[in-house]
Parts: structure tokens; C-alpha cells; sequence
């Protein structure tokens, strides 16, 4: 009863959840905040269970898409949202106690091989203010666009294509957490600060932008893949697929957010084709599974 009760992406946030709370179990010994950790990932396990009643302030009338209730909005929004936030934020205390070893000198290798330079050192010749500005409000468009790409699958009612587009989303963020854990990097801005000569500055927004998103995502070994990438351009083939209209105005904030990764030197070139495959992954794999999951 309770498993018919689950939808497919709340039950792919309870396995990897609990999946998560069994490496820190397994490994605690060398996890300090084993106390917290465990707590928040049953925490996020039983949030899946949640039921929204009417809320006075969260009514229908104030929902941009009619038709829907606050059970629906929670559990579709909300909810997921806030599983992903929560157990992004517990990478930095989970990945390095797990996997001491990062493989930033192997991922530099990479990168010059395939360039025959380092490719965030040679892009500080075009660094300038106006494009550090654009590029770095273009990098944290990736935490809205996801959204968008919801509300307007939502508006336009397209529920079948937001229930898909909802587990595929899901998976492709906890997949790269996966793969931070499995490859952890810290990435250029951190492993090859010296070498970068040329400061990074904007003109209005870009600083304050980039020292929040150091607080918010601190150093979490993040890198590999490029969780940037593989979000933004499977929200862009999914917008194709359904919402042609959306998806020309991504296209070009896609295009600036994947060079931003290297350009602002948060990843290497090696990390954005690990989440160009990670993005390929997902769409291949991605609807099997959900099939599976709505079929059981």
C-alpha cells in the first residue's frame, strides 16, 4: 500500500538516501558529523511521505497553473527541491572522510592532453569584466532552470512530460553525487589557484554572486562530473522535446552557462564531457527506469 502510495521520483530519493546513509554508516569512523548525517538522511526518507493539507496563504488562486492542490505542488516542488539541496549539503562532511584521495592532478592531466594547455590558465587572456559578469549570472542560472522548465511543463499541462522530466532531473542530480563521492575533485579554482593570474571581476553582481555560492556550496570536492552541465543541458533537450518555445530562450543561456564552468574555473574541460555523458546517461537510462518503476 505505502509503495502505490510513492511516486517514481520519491522513491528514487529514498534509494539514494539510503544509500548515502549506508556509506556514512559503513564508514563511520571517520565521519565526524556521523550524529548529523544520519538524522537528515532518515529525515529526507520520511519527507517523502509527506502530505500537504490547505494552507490558506498557498491556495490554488496564487498557483500559476490551475487544477493543481498543495499536496501536488509540495510533493512535485518542494519536497524535491529541498531533498537535493539537503543532501548536496551533506556531501562536504560525507566525500572526503570516504575518499581522501582527490584526482584533480589526473584531471589536469586530461585536460592538457586533450588541449595542450590548461585550459582555464589560457582562457585568463580573455578575461574581462563585462563577460565575467554575464557568464557568472549565466552559471547560476543552473539553479533556477530546472524550475522553469517544471512551471511551464505545469502551465501548459503537460503532466506526463513534468512527471518524466521530474525523475529525470532527480536522477541525473544524484547520479553526480554518486560521482563526486566516487571522483572526488576539487576543481582549477582551488587545485591550480597559483597559476591563475588574472583575477576574476564584474562589474555589479558577479562578486557578491561568487562569494555566496563559495558559502553555499563550500568545498565539497564537487567537480567531476560537471553537475552544471549535465543539468542545464538535459533541461535543454527536454525543453526541445516539449517546450520548443523555452527551449530557444535556454539555448543561449545553455551554451554561456557550459563555457562559464571553465571560463569562472570552477571545472575542468574534462568534467563538462563527464557531464555531457552523465546528461547522455540519463536520457538513455533514465525512462527505463522510470517505465519500471510506474509499471511495479
Amino acid at each position: 500500500m505505502i509503495r502505490k502510495e510513492l511516486r517514481p521520483h520519491e522513491i528514487l530519493t529514498i534509494f539514494f538516501a539510503a544509500l548515502f546513509l549506508s556509506i556514512a554508516i559503513l564508514f563511520r569512523e571517520r565521519i565526524e558529523r556521523l550524529f548529523y548525517l544520519v538524522p537528515l538522511y532518515l529525515s529526507i526518507i520520511a519527507f517523502q511521505f509527506v502530505r500537504f493539507p490547505d494552507l490558506p496563504f498557498w491556495s490554488r488562486r496564487s498557483l500559476p497553473f490551475k487544477g493543481s492542490d498543495n499536496n501536488n505542488i509540495g510533493r512535485e516542488f518542494l519536497v524535491p527541491i529541498i531533498s537535493v539541496v539537503f543532501i548536496f549539503d551533506s556531501l562536504g562532511w560525507i566525500v572526503h572522510p570516504v575518499n581522501p584521495v582527490d584526482i584533480d592532478p589526473i584531471l589536469l592531466k586530461l585536460d592538457y592532453l586533450l588541449t595542450g594547455t590548461y585550459p582555464t590558465v589560457a582562457l585568463q587572456r580573455f578575461v574581462n569584466p563585462f563577460l565575467t559578469e554575464v557568464l557568472q549570472l549565466a552559471y547560476t542560472s543552473y539553479y533556477f532552470i530546472p524550475v522553469i522548465l517544471g512551471i511551464t511543463l505545469k502551465i501548459h499541462k503537460k503532466e506526463k512530460e513534468f512527471n518524466e522530466a521530474l525523475f529525470l532531473v532527480l536522477l541525473c542530480f544524484y547520479l553526480s553525487y554518486v560521482g563526486y563521492l566516487l571522483f572526488p575533485a576539487l576543481g582549477p579554482r582551488f587545485y591550480i589557484k597559483e597559476l591563475h593570474t588574472v583575477e576574476l571581476k564584474g562589474i555589479l553582481l558577479m562578486e557578491p554572486i561568487h562569494e555566496l555560492l563559495n558559502r553555499l556550496e563550500g568545498i565539497k570536492r564537487d567537480a567531476f562530473p560537471s553537475g552544471h552541465t549535465a543539468i542545464a543541458l538535459l533541461c535543454l533537450v527536454i525543453a526541445y522535446k516539449h517546450e520548443r518555445g523555452l527551449f530557444w530562450w535556454l539555448a543561449l543561456v545553455v551554451t554561456m552557462l557550459v563555457f562559464s564552468t571553465v571560463y569562472l574555473r570552477y571545472h575542468y574541460v574534462v568534467d563538462v564531457l563527464a557531464g555531457i555523458a552523465l546528461t547522455g546517461l540519463v536520457l538513455i537510462a533514465g525512462p527505463y527506469l522510470l517505465q519500471r518503476l510506474q509499471a511495479e
